[in-house]
C-alpha cells in the first residue's frame, strides 16, 4: 500500500499537475531554493552532471510555464527564482495528492487514511500522537465553525 502512494505522489494525481515534477525540474528547483535568483549561466555549474546550456534554459522556461518560477529580464538573460518555497511547494503538492484520494471513490479514501496511518506509525509513534491532537483540534475549530 506504501509503494502504490508513494508512486501516485512521485506521478502526481494527474500527469498535466505542475507539481509533478521530473529528476532535472527538481534539482534544477532545489538549486533555486537554496540559491534564491539565479540566471542559467548561474545554474549549469551547479547541477550534478553536466548539460547544455539550452537544456537547462528549456527545462527553466517549462517551470515558469508550469507557474513554479517567476522570471525576470537582466541585460539579455533571464534571472529566475522560485514562485513558491520548498515548504509551500511540499503543502501544495501533498494537498494535491490528498484531494485526489478524496475525490475519488470510498475505497480511496479508506486506502488514504490507512496507508497514512501505517507509516506514520511505521516511522515515529511521536509523529501518530501528534496526528491525534491535530484532529481533535481541527474538529474543535469545525465545531466552532458550525460544521459537523
Amino acid at each position: 500500500m506504501i509503494r502504490f502512494l508513494k508512486n501516485r505522489m512521485h506521478r502526481g494525481a494527474n500527469q498535466s499537475q505542475p507539481l509533478a515534477l521530473g529528476t532535472l525540474e527538481f534539482e534544477l528547483m532545489e538549486i533555486l531554493w537554496s540559491s534564491g535568483e539565479s540566471s542559467v549561466r548561474d545554474v549549469v555549474p551547479r547541477l550534478s552532471r553536466p548539460l547544455a546550456y539550452t537544456t537547462v534554459m528549456t527545462t527553466l522556461d517549462r517551470l515558469f510555464k508550469k507557474g513554479l518560477l517567476d522570471r525576470h529580464k537582466s541585460d539579455r538573460a533571464f534571472v529566475y527564482c522560485p514562485h513558491f518555497s520548498h515548504e509551500e511547494w511540499e503543502r501544495r503538492r501533498a494537498g494535491h495528492l490528498v484531494a485526489g484520494f478524496l475525490s475519488g471513490p470510498n475505497p480511496s479514501r479508506e486506502l488514504l487514511l490507512s496507508c497514512l496511518l501505517e507509516a506514520v506509525g511505521e516511522h515515529d509513534a511521536t509523529l501518530l500522537d501528534d496526528l491525534e491532537k491535530k484532529i481533535r483540534t481541527r474538529r474543535k475549530e469545525l465545531l466552532r465553525q458550525g460544521q459537523p
